[in-house]
């Protein structure tokens, strides 16, 4: 399996999800510059963290603009595996690919730690490698990591299980806990806590790992 890891302006954490697909998983990555209009023969994309165009805007706000969102925007409409991870779960929601919006922690302050996710839903392409109710040790590095969105909007999340993952601590004020939610396809994944942080027994914890083995599995289903 290729996953194609998207690089903007300012990401930092690109070479992270290279090495834990590539060095962790022994899957292959190559990473796409933000001005391409193509992606590539990937069977997967990553958009990772960081900081795109220095989040001088609002996070995510200038990224969406990126030739590259057209690709991702077609490769999640035919129905690609698209996982954005903290600027990455941001930058798809103001893309439009997924819903709600990511403001200012609660409190006004940058929140680095690792904490405990419960797996919210098996059901999914990023999540069936787990139980329901799993308990996972990934650590989060935000500023703007509440996840807000209308109360229909997370109503409907809960309804057609969309919420991927939920914190069991909440850290930033987020909504009903949610730390990861799915788009109405199921094909694509926003999360703030950072797997690819967890997938190397020298971070102390392989659980991030779960997120991309249920990658390659549902990638390994549709060929």
């Amino acid at each position: 399996m290729k996953f194609g890891v998207v690089v903007f302006p300012g990401s930092n954490c690109d070479h992270d999800a290279w090495y834990a697909v590539t060095r962790n998983l022994g899957q292959q990555a190559e990473f796409v510059w933000h001005d391409s209009n193509r992606l590539g023969d990937v069977d997967a994309v990553i958009l990772p963290g960081g900081f795109s165009y220095g989040d001088y805007l609002r996070c995510g706000a200038i990224a969406k603009f990126s030739p590259v969102m057209g690709a991702v925007k077609k490769f999640a409409a035919d129905g690609g595996l698209v996982a954005g991870i903290c600027n990455g779960f941001q930058i798809l929601v103001e893309s439009g690919l997924l819903p709600g919006a990511l403001v200012r922690n609660a409190g006004l302050k940058f929140r680095c730690m690792e904490l405990q996710l419960t797996v919210a839903t098996s059901d999914s392409p990023f999540t069936n490698a787990c139980r329901k109710g799993d308990v996972l040790r990934v650590p989060i590095a935000h500023g703007e990591g509440c996840y807000v969105a209308e109360e229909r909007v997370l109503d409907e999340l809960e309804a057609e299980d969309r919420i991927a993952f939920r914190y069991v601590k909440n850290p930033n004020g987020s909504q009903r806990d949610i730390a990861g939610v799915l788009n109405r396809g199921r094909n694509v994944l926003g999360m703030m806590p950072h797997p690819e942080r967890a997938a190397d027994p020298l971070m102390g914890s392989l659980d991030g790992l779960s997120v991309f083995t249920s990658m390659v599995a549902a990638a390994a289903l549709k060929k």
